[in-house]
């Protein structure tokens, strides 16, 4: 995307490398503004707890207030700053690459150009997110020795103030920190995961048998049996209303149940592709390429920083 002539007037900030997590809190005041014409290689979580930005994606643009999950994907030129009219704007950021998970939990409140918006997080909830913010920068400090940083105590070592900035060093610190961002993700995210409307009880049923055991052996004929319908009537019913066919979904659930296991586990290849449904390696292989654009291993390395 070609750069706009106002973005030149700002100096362009790089973003942390792809491959470490970073997290910290800000409390910025009037003048703060970021400007990457070249996106970033990661992703942005952001959180805020008090005052207001606004976050501009590409063609994307939405105002953050203290509740709101705004999460940017990487690769598309962005910029953020104080929200006119506020006099400051505080919040939790978080620099890294997105467990294959996310993507989906996040897709609902996708305003263009991979900008994520989720607005108006319940309050009974934001105290949660808040704890999970200030695990997330308590475990990035680990040095793998005896337990992790005390967070959530006044004055302990590890609690984050505003300004502060971690980078977790070491396996366990960044998979601990992860994990405390994987649980802001969900409880903003897919606390109130859009139900879709109009959609046949025994369609859901059967998206649901896919998504909880997509390595089983499903064919039309069988998901037909457990929701009580014909085959033919089942597979013209599951395409009308979800807008793919029943082994478009079941392909679709293993290739995603794929991509969690190589980010997880270390399992080889070829038991990945058994465990995801997949009777040939060679098949999986070039399919799993065709939707990530990297063979299973590379995918695999990419992640984690190899």
């Amino acid at each position: 995307m070609p750069v706009r002539a106002d973005d030149l007037s700002e100096t362009a900030v790089p973003s942390p490398p792809p491959g470490l997590v970073t997290v910290g809190r800000f409390d910025q005041g009037t003048g703060y503004r970021i400007n990457r014409p070249g996106g970033s290689d990661s992703w942005l979580f952001t959180w805020t707890t008090g005052g207001g930005g606004l976050l501009r994606q590409g063609t994307a643009e939405t105002v953050a207030g203290p509740g709101d999950l705004v999460v940017l994907g990487p690769g598309v030129p962005h910029r953020y700053a104080l929200r006119p009219g506020a006099d400051h704007w505080a919040f939790w950021w978080a620099h890294c690459q997105a467990r294959t998970s996310w993507a989906g939990w996040l897709r609902p409140y996708e305003i263009g150009d991979r900008l994520y918006a989720v607005s108006h997080t319940h309050a009974g909830v934001r105290d949660r997110v808040d704890a999970a913010f200030g695990r997330m920068i308590a475990d990035a400090r680990w040095a793998g020795e005896g337990a992790p940083p005390a967070e959530g105590v006044p004055g302990a070592e590890g609690v984050a103030g505003a300004g502060e900035v971690a980078v977790a060093h070491g396996t366990a610190a960044r998979e601990l920190a992860l994990c405390s961002l994987e649980e802001v993700v969900l409880l903003a995210a897919a606390r109130s995961e859009p139900r879709r409307s109009g959609v046949d009880p025994r369609i859901r049923r059967a998206e649901g048998l896919i998504a909880a055991d997509p390595g089983a052996r499903h064919t039309v004929r069988s998901l037909a049996e457990r929701v009580s319908l014909s085959p033919s009537r089942f597979a013209h019913l599951f395409t009308q209303q979800l807008g793919r066919s029943p082994m478009r979904a079941l392909l679709d659930a293993r290739l995603l149940h794929a991509a969690r296991l190589l980010e997880a586990t270390d399992l080889p290849v070829e038991r990945v592709a058994a465990a995801s449904g997949f009777t040939s390696p060679f098949h999986f292989s070039r399919v799993f390429r065709q939707r990530y654009g990297v063979p299973p291993g590379g995918y695999r390395s990419r992640l984690r920083g190899a």
